[in-house]
């Protein structure tokens, strides 16, 4: 039996807002952010379907999340994969904002 040599990578991509997962170096997903002062507000996640099942999606949220306390930022869960991660992993609730009708209001101002 031979194991999976697949390298799959976490990168922030300043440019386009947002923290991508790599497998093989092929984009497998995304989650997405805007910052507001030192709140990091993520509005929308995806994985790609032909890597669905995998893991990527806990595997990306996490380590962006890591990447944001690292960075001294609170994380405002305005994406629903991501509020969802953040019930189940209270470890990032010190850094955790809520999603207020402000932060929604910029939010909508800032995506058009």
């Amino acid at each position: 039996m031979s194991e999976s040599s697949t390298t799959t990578v976490v990168e922030r991509a300043d440019a386009d807002r947002r923290y991508e997962i790599l497998v093989d170096g092929r984009r497998a997903g995304l989650t997405a952010y805007r910052d507001l002062g030192v709140q990091r507000v993520f509005f929308h996640t995806e994985v790609d379907e032909a890597f669905a099942g995998q893991g990527l999606g806990p595997q990306l949220v996490q380590q962006a999340l890591a990447d944001v306390r690292a960075s001294g930022m609170r994380i405002v869960p305005v994406c629903p994969y991501v509020a969802k991660f953040l019930k189940r992993h209270d470890e990032f609730a010190d850094i955790t904002d809520p999603v207020t009708p402000d932060v929604l209001r910029w939010l909508k101002a800032q995506l058009g």
